[in-house]
This record gives C-alpha cells, structure tokens and sequence, in this order.
C-alpha cells in the first residue's frame, strides 16, 4: 500500500493545459450520448409496450438486454486500450455504439429493438470506462479534482435531464427520436477525436487473459440480471434472482483468486486494491451509487404515482438536482485540491442524507416548491461528494494503472446503482399495487428512509479516506501526451511487460 508524504505548504494551483482540456471536451461530447441514452429510454417503457405490442416483461429486456451487454464488455476496456492504443479504442466503440444507435431507431419489432439495444451496449461498455481512463491519463494525475469535477458532469446529468428529454420526446414526437438523437453526438465526437485525441500506439501485444474473462463477464452479469429482478414479485426469493446471484458470486471469488495469483497478466489487475485510496473509492462509489441511481428511481415514482404528474413534468421537477449538482461541482473539485478527500466527502454525504429525509415525511400534499428546494440541496451534497470519491480512487495511480482503476471503480458503482435499486424496489413492492394514495405513501416514507440510512452510512465511511489534501505533481510526471508504448521489440508477443506491476506510488514521489 502506498504511503502518502508528509504534506508540503500548498501554492496556488498552476493552470490546466488547455490540450487537458481539449481532450476533455472531445471525450465528454462523445460519452453525452451514452450516459443519455440509458435514462431517456428508462421512461419509454411503457411506451414502447405499446407501440410494439408486446408485454411489460418482455420490454424490460430493451434496459435489461443493455445493462447485460455493458457488463460482458466493461471488464475487457483496459485490455483492449493496451492492444488498440487510447484513441483506437474510442473512435472503434463510439462507432459501434452510432451503429445500435441507428439500428435501434429503424427497428420493426421488439425482438430487433433488443437485439440493437445489445449493440449499443457493447458499444457503452467501452466507453463507460474508458472516458475516466483517457481523461484522467490525459492530465497526468494533476489538479483530479477540478479534473472529476468537469469529467462527472455528464453522469450527474444523465439521470436529471433525461427523463425530461425523454418526457418531450414520447409526448411530441415518435419513440424512434430518442435514439436519432444520439446520432449527432456519436459523429461530432468521432470526427473530433480523429482531429484532437493523440494518436497513442498499443502498449501491449498479450492476449486477452480467457481464464478471467470468463470467470469475471458472466460474474457481472450475474449480479446485474439477479438485482435487475429483485423488484419482481417474490423480491430476493425468486429463483431469478437467488440463482443469477449465487453463481455471480461464485464466479466473482472464482476471479478474485486467479487474478490475485496472475498479477499484472490478469483481465484487471486487483493488486492496486492494495492502494488504499483505490479501495476506498470503489467501496464508498458502491454506496454513492445505490444513493443516487436508488432514489433516481423512487423520486420518478414519487411524483408520479403519489402526485400524480406526467413523465415530462416530473422530470423538470427534477431539475433543481441537477442545478444543485452543478453549482457544487467546481468549488467540490477545487476544495478536493487543497483540503484533501475526506472532510469534503462527510460534508456532501451529510448534505445529501439532509436532502434525502424530508420525502419520508412528504405526501400528496406537501408544497411543490419545499420539495424543490429540497432537492436542490440534495444535488449539492451529491456533488460536493461525489467529486472527491471519484478523484481520490485515480490519486497517485501511474498512466499505465488508470484503465485497470477505471474499471474497478465503474463495477464498483455499477454494481452499487443495482444494488440500491433492487433494495429501494424491495421496499416499495408491496405498495406498488395498492389502489389508493393513502396506501401508497407508507411504502414510500419506508423507501426515502432506507435511502437515507445508505448515504449515511457513506458519510460514516468517509471518515477512512485520506485526509492529506493530493501531493503536488512532480515535474517528472510523465506528460500526457509523450509515449508510454512499448517498442515491438521490448514486448513479448504473449505477455504483457510487468516490469513495474508492483509499484503503486503517489504522485510526485519518486519510486
């Protein structure tokens, strides 16, 4: 585990490379369409059940066949980045993910619109991921928080402004729009990235580690389908849910044991969990993501089913979240950067349980506009939070460790946003057939309090992380831009170079 130095006095922070934010930029605009994508269509389902004559259980397949596909992929992105190269990679899985795009938008029938939803899911799988990865690699592990603050944007956006964007589209226009709209972003962000993103030649030439693969693809994809299931009748009972997530966990520790044993060779190297900063974010991005993507759902339904709005409205109801994610955001990144992760964390998570309790209390009646100001203060803490989880998880991480560390904190809020979900839902099963509004409000106040318990049980958590505020970039740090390939002649057609697999140092301290 690595040792953070004493720290130094702080100096003002040097200026951003404008090409850090360029690349940032050209990354960003390419991701919109995927972290978009995903929220707009989880409001279509009922549309489309009808549109395409088909039954609710089969329909939830066009989220589920997509979460599936994502999961398969997610785990192979840092090996491919290191046989493709960086830019390679994205331009190759912004591309596959146009094509489901365009797909899913012409499709005739439902058994077609899954099977494309599975295309873009490849497609999203990659580039989940890899957007932290070139990101983070790009600015050479200098000034993470004001880097995340930017980079999250999109994430935090995503479940604000597309149930409203889904809500325009299904009343105004045809279904097929939500996903032509993709289309612009997938080609403005592929022909900016052939001009800007740098070209960066493979840095690795071994073949793909099978063993793991299989054993950490159907794993996670076991978990996702077992909780994608839990808010069915039956909850954790049901065989579709104990079974998927039986075998998920066995073939997790399965992983676990032979990554351990392959080192730097394996799918994804979980010897950086030895860095305790890395662990800490995965475990406390887990809980962060059960907080937002678990009351992303029952926020919908609580103004739906308890007061009765429509899918547009109740998306702009929503926006005070996001405007309070927004305006927290730049101050929580550079806070992180002077003042360190931890203090920072407890005060957003603090904030967002604040946020969280008045709607276990709320009921048709309650005003709209103490709603709204109550969530506008959730956004703040969510984004004065989740910026230093993020950031903390990439501190003192080389280039060449960043797709590994990327993967590792993405499953880890993956998982957390299912797993939050499935509890929520849980929780609201039994109310979500009942006739009346009166029934319905108790299952909801039960709901909005395990909410809350979730996010402070992540400001409790927040007092392990580091509280030294990042140590300032050395001037050796590699640049973002310089090579970090691998000659053909220094690498091993089967083996990836492993030379420094073991070292895991802070940045600006020298090995």
């Amino acid at each position: 585990m690595s040792r953070l130095s004493s720290p130094s006095p702080r100096t003002e922070p040097a200026p951003i490379d404008p090409a850090v934010w360029r690349i940032l930029g050209v990354v960003l605009l390419g991701a919109v369409a995927v972290l978009f994508d995903t929220t707009i269509v989880s409001v279509a389902l009922r549309t489309l059940t009808v549109s395409l004559h088909t039954s609710v259980a089969t329909v939830q397949w066009v989220s589920t066949g997509y979460l599936l596909a994502m999961g398969v992929t997610i785990p192979i992105a840092a090996w491919a980045q290191r046989v493709l190269g960086g830019r390679r990679l994205w331009i190759l899985a912004l591309s596959i993910f146009l094509a489901g795009s365009v797909l899913s938008s012409v499709s005739w029938n439902i058994t077609s619109l899954i099977a494309f939803r599975v295309v873009q899911g490849i497609g999203g799988g990659i580039i989940v991921p890899l957007t932290s990865t070139l990101i983070i690699q790009a600015a050479g592990g200098r000034q993470l928080g004001r880097i995340m603050s930017v980079a999250g944007l999109p994430a935090v956006l995503g479940p604000i402004l597309g149930p409203v964007i889904g809500g325009f589209i299904l009343e105004h226009l045809h279904w097929s729009w939500m996903f032509w709209i993709n289309v612009p972003f997938c080609v403005a962000g592929i022909a900016l990235a052939l001009r800007y993103l740098p070209a960066d030649p493979p840095i690795s030439r071994h073949r793909i580690d099978g063993i793991g693969f299989v054993l950490m693809a159907p794993a996670f994809v076991g978990l996702l389908y077992g909780l994608s299931n839990v808010s069915k009748a039956g909850g954790f009972s049901r065989t579709d849910v104990v079974f998927p997530l039986v075998l998920g966990g066995i073939l997790l520790a399965a992983f676990v044991g032979w990554a351990l044993h392959r080192r730097g060779r394996a799918l994804i190297d979980l010897t950086l969990l030895r860095h305790w900063p890395l662990t800490s974010s995965s475990i406390l991005l887990f809980l962060s993501g059960a907080s937002l993507y678990g009351a992303m759902l029952l926020l919908p339904l609580f103004f739906q089913e308890l007061r009765g709005q429509s899918v547009l409205m109740t998306g702009m109801l929503l926006i005070p979240q996001g405007i309070g994610t927004l305006i927290s955001r730049s101050t929580a990144g550079r806070l992180f950067d002077t003042m360190g992760a931890r203090w920072l964390a407890v005060a957003g998570f603090l904030l967002a349980a604040a946020g969280t309790v008045p709607f276990a209390y709320a009921d048709a009646h309650t005003s709209v506009l103490w709603l709204m100001g109550v969530l506008l203060l959730r956004g703040i803490g969510l984004g004065v939070a989740t910026v230093p989880v993020m950031a903390i998880g990439f501190q003192g991480l080389r280039n060449e460790q960043i797709p590994d560390a990327s993967i590792i904190t993405r499953i880890a809020q993956q998982i957390g946003g299912s797993f939050g979900t499935a509890v929520l839902a849980m929780v609201l099963l039994d109310t979500r057939t009942s006739a009346t509004t009166q029934s319905v409000t108790p299952g909801f106040h039960a709901a909005f309090w395990w909410a809350t318990a979730l996010t402070l049980l992540g400001m409790l958590l927040s007092l392990a992380l580091p509280s030294s505020p990042p140590p300032a970039a050395a001037d050796s740090a590699p640049h973002p831009q310089r090579g970090t390939a691998l000659s053909p002649e220094s690498v091993d057609n089967n083996e990836v170079d492993v030379a420094a697999e073991s070292r895991v140092n802070v940045v600006g301290e020298r090995p």
